[in-house]
């Protein structure tokens, strides 16, 4: 399913929300995933990609409940 990174880039960028329900260590590699997703698909520089997921989670877009 190469397209979903594209579909998830696309969601994120017209305004979805992201929740993360799981583990802790699942918690980070999502995150991760999300960060390379949004640098590949959004064409962002590292620091672009950080801003655009800490956004993300200050609006209350992203949220993780990890345990």
């Amino acid at each position: 399913m190469p397209r979903i990174g594209g579909d998830l880039w696309q969601w994120l960028s017209d305004g979805a929300h992201f929740y993360v329900c799981g583990a802790v260590r699942m918690g980070y590699d999502v995150e991760r995933a999300m960060v390379d997703i949004v640098a590949e698909h959004g064409r962002k520089s590292a620091s672009e990609t950080i801003a655009f997921v800490t956004d993300l989670k200050k609006r209350g877009r992203y949220q993780a409940d990890v345990y």
